[in-house]
């Protein structure tokens, strides 16, 4: 007989361990300083969901899903399958590494352990709000740091900009609705200093980096390098994601699952955190 869910208590670390197939002695970093309860913890739901508004890169391939059979058969039951399309990076998603480094990891090889574990939210709402084009610099990191102590080894950094309360208004979300190679000169909104991107992987070997923004980068970026920084390192991006403004900013963990797409360069992600009550 399985034990009831609410005697369940597992620590992060431990997630992550049975997450990677693996769990063995725990590493400085992977030690928890609190619980995680899936009994009794919130789980905030980090994706938007695919569907016709889906906002996608001007260049991509939006997502389309096709009825391939809705209702009841001629055995008497009912049955509902559909095919979908789309390209990897649009809606909430993974970067993987591959994606702008040519030896990164291909999504089906990101290991598990880089897409779970504990998390902050950096909130940078004010710079946004006053410069659509802003770049989270070392400063707003250090202010971060300054007001909730020093990002932790191994943590998953969430970037709040604000921007997914555009969300799905592709025109004030990306800064036009045009599609097509015309359009990625209009693209405005903030994202990741590359001198931010190069710290957060060199002083504090952060697990992952996200933002609720189309693209670590700031729309205004030609040469992506907060991207190159991180995918060089192996850190997995998430884009695209959604209600870190139902997050506090320190003391919860991610769960960040990518579609396992062989050889793919990223794909769908269904992304939640674990919160305490």
């Amino acid at each position: 007989m399985r034990a009831p869910l609410a005697g369940m208590a597992v620590t992060a670390a431990a997630l992550a361990g049975l997450a990677a197939g693996q769990v063995g002695p725990l590493q400085a970093q992977d030690r928890p300083t609190a619980q995680v309860d899936l009994a009794r913890d919130r789980l905030i739901d980090l994706s938007h969901p695919f569907n016709s508004r889906t906002i996608y890169w001007p260049t991509a391939q939006r997502f389309r899903l096709t009825e391939v059979a809705d209702g009841e058969t001629e055995g008497g039951w009912h049955y509902a399958a559909n095919n979908f399309r789309g390209a990897e990076h649009g809606g909430t998603h993974l970067d993987a590494p591959i994606h702008f480094a040519q030896d990164g990891n291909t999504a089906d090889r990101v290991p598990l352990r880089k897409v779970v574990g504990p998390a902050v939210t950096v909130d940078v709402r004010r710079q946004a709000a006053t410069d659509r084009d802003h770049l989270i610099g070392v400063a707003d990191l250090e202010a971060f740091e300054a007001e909730n102590g020093r990002i932790a080894r191994g943590t998953i950094v969430l970037l709040r900009t604000g921007w997914s309360r555009h969300w799905p208004n592709a025109r004030r979300y990306l800064g036009t609705a045009e599609r097509g190679e015309g359009a990625v000169p209009k693209l405005h909104f903030p994202g990741l200093d590359e001198a931010a991107a190069r710290w957060l992987v060199r002083e504090r070997r952060v697990r992952a980096v996200g933002i609720d923004t189309a693209s670590i980068d700031r729309g205004q970026s030609a040469d992506f390098r907060a991207h190159r920084v991180l995918a060089a390192a192996q850190v997995p991006v998430f884009e695209n994601v959604a209600n870190l403004g139902r997050l506090p900013a320190e003391g919860f963990h991610v769960v960040a699952l990518p579609m396992k797409i062989e050889g793919g360069s990223g794909g769908p992600l269904r992304a939640m955190a674990v919160v305490g009550r």
